[in-house]
């Protein structure tokens, strides 16, 4: 059976302020060693054989990486998991790590689908979350990957952020409606322990946007990228119609993922597992590759959990039957030939609706 397959790329240009992701800003022949690694790991994979269906670079930065280096690893990956007709396979990316050729080396490589981490097109911004890249870096990025033959193109952006107003974020949006992307990814900002912003928030010194105006923030977006037309399909997700990211829909239907590199999780079967997280350990080989444990008891929520964020819903199967008619009546759910969808009032309150309703 086919399955996503992800590679964890752990190398960024610095460490953001909000950054909770296993990534590491490290140079020299530690990056080699563990491209060396990744390609060792994937081609010693228990699950040989089995097809993609998608293929996802994360990080870290993949970009950061040179274009043989990605083209190394993803020649093992296609090695181990023969890619179905039509595979999705994507590279997230940098703006300011990325120019035309390195976009045609990954597309003759086997890419064509490109993410561009934009998060905001003001200054302020990108200075106050420690992006490298500047605005102007985000427009050029997007034109490269264009003529480069990317016809998929994502850009992942940001709101409620550190002194964010609702214009700025009017505009950040206006702006990358104006890219005519294929496909737009909007977070919301969450502070996450064991970053630099989680500090800073500690002692007083963020100053984010309202629960208010945080909602007043996405329900604007909602509505300009529908009117773009982009659709939502998940929580934080927009597409034109067919260019939804198929990868992750693997992961919020809750379908099975080989993952390979530093820190990177997996799941096949019944059987989860997290591979060593920093490089320095990950190089050290196959006895420091990763610890497992079996989640067939927690499947089940699982599959509620993450199959609420899309639009589509789940199915009300095995669900409590009060708790949904509790939620249908506060108007944060709706219901359609057995399957149940969170309202926009219910995407507000998603993660308490969610947490009620976990079998």
């Amino acid at each position: 059976m086919p399955l996503a397959v992800y590679v964890h790329t752990p190398f960024c240009p610095s460490k953001c302020g909000y950054c909770d992701f296993n990534s590491y800003a490290m140079e020299g022949e530690i990056i080699e060693q563990t491209v060396d690694g990744i390609v060792c790991e994937i081609l010693k994979s228990p699950y040989r054989g089995r097809p993609a269906k998608t293929i996802f670079f994360g990080g870290g930065t993949p970009t950061f990486l040179r274009a043989e280096q990605l083209e190394r690893i993803l020649d093992a990956v296609r090695d181990v998991h023969p890619p179905i007709p039509g595979c999705e396979i994507t590279s997230e990316a940098n703006p300011g790590t990325v120019d035309i050729p390195k976009f045609e080396a990954m597309v003759r490589a086997g890419f064509n689908r490109i993410s561009l981490g934009a998060q905001s097109f003001q200054s302020e911004d990108l200075l106050r979350l420690g992006r490298v890249h500047a605005p102007g870096h985000i427009g050029k990025a997007v034109v490269a990957a264009r003529e480069a033959g990317f016809r998929n193109l994502n850009l992942d952006l940001m709101f409620a952020l550190p002194g964010q107003s609702h214009r700025g974020w009017e505009k950040n949006l206006e702006f990358a409606l104006s890219l005519r992307p294929d496909h737009l990814s909007l977070y919301c900002l969450t502070i996450e322990a064991n970053t630099r912003f989680y500090r800073l928030w500690l002692r007083g010194m963020l100053d984010l946007p309202d629960d208010e105006a945080q909602i007043a923030m996405y329900d604007h977006a909602i509505e300009a990228c529908a009117q773009a037309g982009l659709g939502q399909y998940e929580i934080s997700n927009f597409a034109r119609p067919g260019m939804e990211c198929q990868h992750n829909l693997c992961y919020w239907r809750a379908e099975e993922y080989a993952a390979y590199g530093p820190g990177a999780v997996g799941r096949v079967g019944d059987t989860r597992y997290t591979v060593a997280k920093h490089p320095n350990l990950y190089i050290q080989g196959p006895g420091a590759w990763c610890d497992s444990e079996q989640v067939e008891d927690v499947l089940a929520s699982e599959r509620v959990m993450l199959g609420l964020r899309l639009t589509e819903g789940v199915s009300e199967d095995g669900l409590d039957v009060s708790t949904i008619k509790r939620m249908l009546e506060r108007g944060l759910l709706d219901r359609d030939e057995g399957r149940i969808r969170l309202t926009r009032q219910g995407q507000h309150l998603a993660n308490s609706v969610i947490s009620e309703l976990m079998p």
